[in-house]
């Protein structure tokens, strides 16, 4: 199929706070999203990553947490399982935000690392919704792209190691929109970077 008959990809990138390592035995307690850009025939085209995002903090679907995993969102529990949005609710509210803001466009999901927040937003989106916007494999990792641009085992990547001009200059605060928009602009700035081997532009 000719590049150009292929239909544009719209990046968003999601964050999730949990309260455990995997969905089912444990919760999937907020999640926030934000449209990172399009990537089509011609390249990548960045969005302003606070212009279109969505955010929820969701009931516990269990008893069961990890003290330590609940600790790093700050976020209450108690406070939750009153307050929280069901989440059969919520996944169905954030589906039809994704296929609203990828009009035109196939929805892919973006994180850093992507296996943990794919795990459960797919999870979840199955569920209680019964779908997924981004079928059962629109993911990408930014951890991954990283690596294969600067040449590097995966292993062996973090963020302390990548260049600080590809790194947002915003804090990851562990609030799961605030993160979104962070990972957004590092998405951004890794489909837009050469790597660290491209020549240098020739002087005027």
């Amino acid at each position: 199929m000719a590049a150009r008959r292929i239909r544009p990809s719209r990046y968003i990138s999601l964050d999730i706070e949990a309260d455990g390592p995997i969905p089912g035995p444990y919760s999937m307690l907020s999640f926030g999203a934000s449209v990172a850009g399009t990537q089509d025939a011609d390249g990548f085209t960045a969005a302003d990553p606070q212009r279109q995002t969505f955010y929820r903090e969701l009931r516990p679907i269990s008893e069961e947490f990890v003290p330590e995993a609940l600790a790093v969102s700050g976020l209450d529990r108690e406070r939750l399982q009153s307050e929280g949005a069901e989440p059969a609710v919520a996944l169905g509210e954030f589906s039809d935000w994704v296929r609203e803001v990828s009009a035109g466009a196939q929805p892919v999901m973006c994180g850093y690392p992507a296996s943990y927040d794919w795990t459960f937003l797919y999870w979840y989106l199955i569920r209680f919704t019964a779908a997924s916007p981004f079928g059962h494999s629109g993911c990408l990792d930014m951890k991954t792209l990283y690596a294969t641009k600067a040449g590097l085992p995966l292993r062996a990547v973090a963020k302390g190691t990548m260049p600080r001009h590809l790194l947002s200059r915003r804090r990851h605060t562990h609030h799961a929109l605030d993160d979104a928009i962070e990972q957004a602009e590092l998405l951004a700035n890794l489909m837009n970077w050469p790597g660290p081997h491209a020549s240098a532009p020739a002087p005027d």
